[in-house]
C-alpha cells in the first residue's frame, strides 16, 4: 500500500468543540441546521451548506455546492481552519464512555480504538488494493464528487481497517501516552475523542514503511467518499498533461484502524407486516428451516451465529438455522444477513429489494434490542428480528474475495468526526 503525511487544514485547538461535527451522511438537513444553530464555525456550514439557504433548499442545487466552497474559504480566511506547515500523520482515538448513551465496555473498560490519518493513495483504490466489501450508486459517487471538486479538498475522512501490525502499535502507544492536541467529548452521543499530530521525522518514515508491506486495505464506512476520491484523482491526472504521480490530488485523506480494535454491531431489522400470515402461520413458516424456542417477554440476545431473536406479540424467540440452510464455504452464503433475508424477508415474507421496500426498516445495533422492542410495542410495527453482529474478519473475507456483502449488514460505531483535520488536494 502506498500512504503519504499531509499538511492537514484543521482548527486551532481553541476552537475544536465549535467546528467539528458528526458526518454529512448520518443526518439529515433540518437536524444539521438545528445543531449548528448560531455556530457560524460549526463544520456544517461547509459539509451540509444548504443550511445556509431556506429550508427546504435541495442540497444537491448548484449554488449548495458553490456555498462549500465559500465557506472553506471563509473558514480560512478567518482562521478558524488552518494549514500545518509540515506533511504529518496524524492519530485519532474514539472511546465510547461508560456514561455515554450507549456504553461499549471490553474487558471491563471502556472501548477505545486508534486510528492513523493518512494520505491514501488513489490509485490503490482504483486498482483494488483497496478492497470495498459494498456497491456504492453512482448518484452519491457524483454529489461526493462535485463536493471534492469545488473545494478542492477531501473535507471529511473515510474509515480504513488494516492487519493488525505490531510496529504501527508500538507507535500508536507512544503517542497515546503523550498530552493530545484535541480532547473533547462530543454532543448528542457522549463518545470521546482525542487527536494528536505525528511530526517526528523517524515516526513518519515508519509509518510509511509499514504500510507500503501491507498487500491490502479495507474500507469499513464511506463507500461512496472513496470511490468519489478515487474518480477524481483520476479526472485530475487526465487533466494534468504534466502529472508526475507525486501531486497531491493522487491521495485521499483516511482513518486507518488496526482490524482486531474494530468492533462491528449488529444491524437489526423492524417488519410492518407478516405477509398476510398470522403469528401463529408465520411461526410455523419460520420452524421449516429454524429451530424455535420461546424465550418469554425477557429481552432475548442472539448468542452466536446464525441464531436470530425474533419479537413478536410481546415475546422473544430464539432461532437457530438447520446446517442445511448455509454454506461455510461460500462467504456470502454464510453470512447470517444473508440467511435472514432468503428464508425470512424473501421466501416468506416477499419484501423485495431490500434498499427500497417500504415494508422494513433497519435499526443499528446501539440502539439496542430495547428499540426494537419500542417500535413493536408502539404498534408502529408488527414484528422485530435481531441478528448476531458480522465480524471483522468476515468483512474481510468477503472483500478478498470480491464479493459484495448484503444490504444493511454492518454497523460501525462510534462514527469519525468530521472537522479534526481537512486534507487539500493542493497540497
Amino acid at each position: 500500500m502506498i500512504v503519504k503525511p499531509f499538511k492537514g487544514v484543521r482548527p486551532p485547538k481553541e476552537f475544536v468543540e465549535e467546528v467539528e461535527s458528526r458526518p454529512y451522511d448520518v443526518l439529515d438537513s433540518d437536524e444539521a441546521r438545528a445543531e449548528a444553530g448560531d455556530n457560524e464555525k460549526s463544520l456544517y456550514h461547509i459539509i451540509k451548506p444548504e443550511i445556509n439557504f431556506e429550508q427546504g433548499t435541495s442540497e444537491y442545487d448548484p449554488k449548495v455546492y458553490e456555498e462549500a466552497a465559500r465557506q472553506f474559504k471563509k473558514f480560512q480566511d478567518n482562521g478558524w481552519l488552518v494549514q500545518d506547515k509540515k506533511e504529518c500523520y496524524y492519530l485519532y482515538a474514539q472511546t465510547i464512555l461508560a456514561d455515554s448513551q450507549y456504553p461499549v465496555v471490553v474487558n471491563g473498560e471502556p472501548k477505545t480504538q486508534y486510528g492513523l490519518v493518512i494520505g491514501a493513495y488513489c490509485e490503490d483504490y482504483l486498482t483494488g488494493k483497496i478492497k470495498k466489501h459494498e456497491l456504492t450508486r453512482r448518484d452519491k459517487e457524483e454529489d461526493r464528487m462535485k463536493h471534492v471538486r469545488v473545494n478542492d479538498a477531501n473535507i471529511e475522512p473515510v474509515f480504513f481497517a488494516y492487519p493488525d501490525n505490531t510496529v504501527l502499535d508500538a507507535i500508536i502507544k507512544k503517542y497515546a501516552a503523550t498530552e493530545p492536541e484535541y480532547d473533547f467529548v462530543a454532543p448528542i452521543d457522549g463518545f470521546g475523542h482525542k487527536f494528536w499530530v505525528i511530526s517526528d521525522d523517524a515516526d513518519i518514515a515508519a509509518i510509511t514503511a509499514e504500510f507500503n508491506k501491507m498487500p491490502a486495505m479495507y474500507i469499513a464506512d464511506g463507500h461512496h467518499r472513496s470511490a468519489a476520491a478515487g474518480l477524481i484523482g483520476g479526472e485530475k491526472k487526465a487533466q494534468n498533461l504534466n502529472h508526475t504521480g507525486t501531486e497531491e490530488y493522487n491521495y485521499f485523506m483516511a482513518v486507518c484502524f488496526q482490524a482486531s480494535q474494530l468492533t462491528i454491531l449488529d444491524y437489526n431489522r423492524v417488519l410492518k407486516d407478516l405477509n398476510g400470515l398470522t403469528s401463529k402461520e408465520f411461526i410455523a413458516k419460520l420452524a421449516v428451516n429454524f429451530d424455535i424456542e420461546l424465550k418469554g417477554s425477557g429481552e432475548y440476545k442472539p448468542q452466536e451465529l446464525h441464531e436470530f431473536s425474533l419479537y413478536l406479540d410481546g415475546n422473544w424467540y430464539s432461532l437457530k438455522a438447520h446446517d442445511d440452510t448455509y454454506d461455510n464455504n461460500d462467504p456470502i452464503g454464510v453470512l447470517d444477513v444473508d440467511i435472514s433475508s432468503r428464508l425470512i424477508l424473501q421466501d416468506i415474507l416477499e419484501l423485495g429489494d431490500l434498499r427500497s421496500s417500504q415494508r422494513i426498516d433497519f435499526v443499528g445495533g446501539l440502539r439496542g434490542l430495547k428499540e426494537l422492542k419500542r417500535r413493536v410495542d408502539s404498534g408502529e410495527m408488527r414484528a422485530a428480528l435481531a441478528l448476531y453482529p458480522v465480524s471483522m474478519n468476515q468483512i474481510m473475507n468477503i472483500a478478498d474475495s470480491g464479493k459484495i456483502m448484503p444490504p444493511k449488514a454492518t454497523w460501525f460505531e462510534p462514527k469519525l468526526r468530521s472537522g479534526l483535520v481537512i486534507h487539500k488536494l493542493e497540497g
